[in-house]
C-alpha cells in the first residue's frame, strides 16, 4: 500500500512538472510572436490608441500615450490589401487601428506568384473586419496578383522592397 501510494505521487508530480515545464516555457521564435501581435491588433483581439505598420517596423501607441516600436521580421515583408468596387481611401502605411476597407468579411480568391513564376498563395482568404487582407511575403521581390470576388476581377503588381507601403487600397474588382 505504501509502495503504490508513493508510485502514485512520484507519478503526478512527473506529470505536473512536466506540464508546468511546457506551459511555462513556450518556445516561440521573436516572428511568430511580432506576427501574432499584427494579427491580434489587426482583427481587433486588442487594441490601441493607434497602431501602423511600416516595411521595417510596427508602431504601438497604447489607450495611455506608452509608445512601443517592434521590428519585423527581417525576411518577411507585411502588406494588408483592401480590394475594392465602390470606395477606397489613399494609404502609404497601413494603419491597424485607422485604415477601414469597404469590403467587410468577404470571401475572396486570392493568387500571387512572384517574378519567377514560383507560386505564393493561390487560396480563398476572408478579409478581416478591417475590410483588409493581410500577408506576410518574402522581402525584396516583385509580386504579380490576382484577386476575385462574385464575378469581378483585379490584376496588379506590387513588391516588398525597403520603401514599399504595407497597404495596398488601389485594387478595384471590375
Amino acid at each position: 500500500m505504501l509502495i503504490s501510494t508513493i508510485f502514485a505521487a512520484v507519478l503526478l508530480v512527473a506529470c505536473s512538472e512536466e506540464n508546468t515545464i511546457e506551459e511555462n516555457n513556450p518556445i516561440k521564435t521573436e516572428t511568430e510572436e511580432i506576427k501574432e501581435l499584427v494579427q491580434d491588433y489587426s482583427v481587433r483581439n486588442i487594441t490601441a490608441k493607434s497602431v501602423s505598420i511600416t516595411s521595417k517596423q510596427l508602431f504601438v501607441t497604447d489607450n495611455d500615450g506608452t509608445e512601443q516600436v517592434y521590428n519585423l521580421p527581417k525576411d518577411e515583408f507585411f502588406v494588408s490589401i483592401a480590394p475594392y468596387i465602390n470606395e477606397t481611401h489613399p494609404c502609404d502605411n497601413h494603419s491597424l487601428t485607422g485604415c477601414q476597407g469597404e469590403m467587410v468579411s468577404e470571401q475572396f480568391n486570392v493568387y500571387i506568384e512572384d517574378a519567377e513564376g514560383n507560386v505564393l498563395v493561390d487560396d480563398t482568404l476572408i478579409t478581416e473586419a478591417n475590410g483588409f487582407i493581410d500577408l506576410w511575403l518574402p522581402r525584396e521581390q516583385s509580386f504579380q496578383i490576382k484577386i476575385e470576388h462574385q464575378g469581378k476581377t483585379v490584376e496588379s503588381e506590387f513588391s516588398t522592397f525597403e520603401n514599399d507601403g504595407t497597404c495596398i487600397t488601389t485594387m478595384q474588382l471590375v
